[in-house]
């Protein structure tokens, strides 16, 4: 959520920010200017008839004990009262009126944000690691997952539909060791506190990291849309400090989770509607940094890199991007995607989007930190990031690591998880 303050001080400069994201709010914050004028104006007629109401109240007293007559002055003092509960009225239509307004924008972008329409202006910050080319005798996941027998793709949507899969055998056993290896990476490497979350969330969880109101339909909602299946751990990891205030000294917060991840999205046609490119349920490890505004840029790239430093120890090709701001999540100020080759699908694939929220989550969370110089209470920054998501991971490393024979080989850094060094070319 946006800081009305600054709305007011600088209602262009925000239109044109949010004009940079490829979407026009000129109109929606001139209502909302206008809704807090209203809002101010009734405030302050309440606090003079407030006063009004004191001081005639305090008249019945001293008149009362002098011996005189209150019945003109309690007339008075009970229409106050009305007029007063009119008033409140008002004031928390217009309360609730803004807060709408509010929760409808957009976060800005940061002001060194690359500025363009869509993923075509991303520019690439860097890339790492050896790339293997594409050839026709590489396969893809689907045909490798197939033929080893480590996903059954047609079971999944039986049991749950199109978007599910079920992962069999060494497959099921892949993901497992890939979960854990996340994990201890970052909490035994990077320092995260482990969290295990529930996979259930509330409504006010939702609006708090800025999935809701926006993105409603995308999302699987039940008990009357009240309660939804988590779409990411960002939600409720990031939920736990919610309505909190902090001491300037418990920053950073990092915490990690794994969660399975429940989203309606349709995928588009191809292998990735039918493979693991794009599910309605998938495992990913989250990241979440809670941070001294002072420093949350230096938090960013410390974030990006210890979700780099996964696809680094596996021996992954990848490359991180900048969003541009028309390619900017609704919430988020600063985003670097991370994007792994697989050379089977002969693309890069998004595994991890890293983003600084600044204060726009901690506005809506009423999440803030006690300043130690000033006393004062300050809204933290969140950041979050895939560290990482799994499915799309699991596809760079079927592809890179398949074999001629048929066989796939096992990274290195996760063979003490797997307990073995390949998975044969029968599955075995």
């Amino acid at each position: 959520m946006l800081d009305i303050k600054r709305i007011r001080e600088e209602p262009e400069l925000i239109k044109a920010r949010i004009r940079n994201r490829g979407g026009n709010a000129s109109e929606l914050i001139d209502a909302l200017l206008k809704c807090d004028e209203k809002r101010r104006h009734l405030e302050t007629e309440k606090q003079s008839l407030q006063g009004e109401r004191n001081s005639k109240s305090k008249e019945i007293g001293t008149k009362k004990k002098a011996g005189e007559d209150t019945a003109e002055i309690e007339i008075a003092v009970k229409n106050i009262g009305a007029e007063l509960k009119n008033l409140s009225d008002q004031v928390e239509e217009a309360d609730q009126t803004q807060n709408d307004l509010l929760l409808s924008l957009p976060n800005t972008p940061h002001e060194n944000c690359p500025v363009g329409d869509d993923e075509n202006a991303n520019p690439l910050i860097k890339e790492s690691g050896e790339k293997k080319e594409h050839h026709d005798e590489l396969e893809n996941h689907v045909q490798i997952a197939e033929r080893l027998g480590l996903i059954d793709f047609e079971a999944g949507s039986k049991v749950a539909g199109s978007g599910f899969a079920v992962f069999r055998g060494n497959g099921a056993k892949l993901q497992r060791s890939l979960i854990q290896y996340l994990l201890d990476q970052q909490t035994s490497k990077n320092g995260y506190t482990e969290i295990s979350p529930p996979f259930v969330v509330a409504r006010d969880c939702m609006i708090g990291t800025g999935q809701l109101p926006k993105f409603e339909e995308d999302m699987y909602g039940i008990e009357n849309n009240q309660l939804f299946l988590a779409p990411t751990a960002e939600v409720p990891v990031t939920n736990l400090e919610r309505d909190k205030i902090l001491s300037e000294d418990d920053l950073p917060i990092k915490y990690t989770a794994y969660t399975p991840c429940f989203r309606r999205e349709a995928g588009s046609a191809g292998t990735g509607t039918r493979g693991l490119i794009r599910m309605h349920q998938f495992d990913k490890v989250e990241l979440v940094k809670i941070v001294h505004p002072d420093n949350s840029y230096e938090e960013l790239e410390s974030l990006t890199g210890d979700a780099e430093h996964i696809l680094e120890s596996l021996g992954l090709h990848y490359r991180r991007i900048e969003l541009c701001t028309g390619d900017l999540g609704f919430s988020a100020a600063k985003t670097y995607d991370l994007e792994v080759w697989a050379p089977g699908q002969n693309e890069y694939l998004e595994v991890s989007s890293c983003s600084n929220f600044e204060d726009y989550q901690a506005r809506r969370m009423k999440l803030r930190f006690k300043d130690a110089e000033t006393g004062k209470n300050r809204f933290a920054h969140t950041l979050n990031g895939s560290g990482t998501a799994l499915p799309r991971l699991y596809v760079a490393l079927l592809e890179t690591y398949q074999q001629a024979d048929g066989s796939i080989e096992i990274p290195t850094a996760l063979r003490p998880y797997f307990g073995s060094d390949l998975i044969a070319a029968d599955g075995s």
